[in-house]
């Protein structure tokens, strides 16, 4: 057995239990899942890249079935019901197949309707979770917000097997991540950079978990570059690639940042801010709470500021003026797992409600006191754009700031070191550095 198919049975077992106490606490009798179909553009006949349901890869890794179904009900062996339609225009999906397939009764059928004669004779004991367009009958999603609180929230606890799933993901990442970095020091442009990325990763860019931001000197400072400049500069100076892959519908999530001349003052400061970023991954602790490693971030990266120059002012006092924030102005991170951007990050317990952001902090997307099981990121930033640092300025801090150093870093544009962390009940577990030794 490979070993995610040794971890899979207790797994379903997991989401078997989880179903169970959703379904009690919603007054249903059965969780139906549609997998998602295919949405048109509007005024054309053209259709967007097809995502599967979070909900529905949770149980399988199928992520090319639309139109299928899943219907789990407590103390019966959930059901597949598979759509493979007669269809000469494209490729027709697979009949299932693998480790998982045994723990399903599979069903298959040839056109969408067809999935009536299998899912459950009355939709109103359904809690059916999916988008509006996932319809057939009268089986339209009404996503019970008991139920998906729930799920969502216990979706933060990942089992062995999505954590063994996301390290297969690092490893395809972080092989790509290589591939990208021998890629731009050859003189690549950003454009051909990713086309280097997605060969490595064996996927394209529609099967990456985000689109890939491949940003070479100032466009480094914009947080989420995707425009992808397909001729080279003249001049490289600095490469950030914040890029992921996905393996069995799970994703990691991965950020880079390089110097060309490793040599330079620039890569000295890379290097400051990735020893600053693995303390912030031995942070990710039972019992902490993710808000302090973010402002815990904030006062270790004014720290390096402070040592390369850029701030007058102590770490303390650019934090307390929120002159740090001009530097680091996003989040330190967010869940991650089935989706990038994971869901419940703010969730204050499986019934709802919300725990706030540290005010002054708008963009952090995840605020919840760690756990054994969850799944991070830690990615600590330092930029030099324009717009925010001329908030500066006209917040009365100017004299905080040595603007020729400010000027001397702004042609490398940024800094982001990322990795995927799963919190445990001793040290964490970085994936990301995993796979990076592994690729060394």
């Amino acid at each position: 057995m490979t070993t995610a198919a040794a971890l899979y049975p207790n797994h379903i077992a997991e989401l078997h239990r989880r179903t169970e106490q959703a379904l009690a606490r919603g007054g249903f009798d059965h969780l139906v899942i549609p997998s998602g179909t295919s949405h048109y553009q509007v005024f054309d006949d053209r259709d967007y890249p097809y995502a599967v349901n979070p909900q529905f890869k949770a149980w399988l890794p199928l992520t090319r079935a639309p139109g299928s179904w899943l219907v789990a009900t407590p103390g019966q062996k959930p059901k597949l019901i598979f759509l493979q339609p007669f269809d000469y225009w494209h490729v027709v999906p697979s009949a299932p197949s693998g480790y998982w397939v045994e723990h399903f009764d599979v069903v298959t059928i040839r056109t969408p309707d067809e999935a009536l004669q299998h899912l459950p004779a009355n939709p109103a004991r359904c809690a059916i979770l999916g988008e509006a367009n996932s319809t057939v009958g009268n089986f339209a999603p009404n996503n019970p917000a008991s139920v998906v609180n729930y799920l969502e929230y216990h979706r933060a606890f990942k089992t062995p097997y999505e954590v063994e799933m996301m390290r297969e993901a690092s490893r395809r990442g972080v092989r790509a991540h290589r591939a990208a970095e021998r890629a731009f020091r050859a003189g690549a442009s950003e454009f051909g950079i990713h086309l280097v990325y997605c060969q490595a990763a064996a996927q394209d860019a529609n099967d990456l978990p985000y689109s890939n931001i491949i940003a070479i000197n100032e466009h480094s400072a914009v947080l989420h570059y995707t425009d992808r400049d397909t001729i080279a500069p003249q001049s490289p100076r600095s490469f950030l690639i914040d890029a992921g892959a996905a393996h069995g519908g799970y994703a990691c999530d991965i950020t880079r940042s390089y110097a060309y001349d490793a040599g330079s003052e620039f890569q000295a400061m890379i290097d400051a801010v990735d020893a600053a970023q693995l303390k912030m991954c031995d942070q990710v602790r039972a019992g902490t709470d993710y808000k302090q490693i973010h402002l815990d971030a904030h006062l270790a990266l004014a720290g390096v500021l402070k040592d390369f120059g850029v701030i007058n002012v102590s770490p303390e006092a650019a934090v307390a003026t929120g002159v740090s924030s001009a530097f680091f102005p996003h989040g330190i991170g967010h869940g991650i797992g089935l989706q990038v951007h994971d869901v419940a990050g703010f969730a204050a317990s499986d019934e709802g409600g919300t725990i706030a952001k540290p005010d002054g902090h708008p963009y952090l997307r995840l605020t919840r006191v760690l756990e054994p099981g969850m799944a991070v990121t830690i990615e600590p930033g330092l930029y030099f754009i324009d717009m925010l640092l001329d908030e500066v300025k006209k917040n009365g801090h100017a004299d905080s700031v040595d603007w020729s150093r400010v000027d001397a870093f702004k042609p490398f544009g940024g800094i982001r070191i990322e990795d995927d962390v799963v919190c445990t009940d001793d040290a964490p577990i970085n994936l990301t550095r995993e796979a990076f030794d592994e690729a060394a």
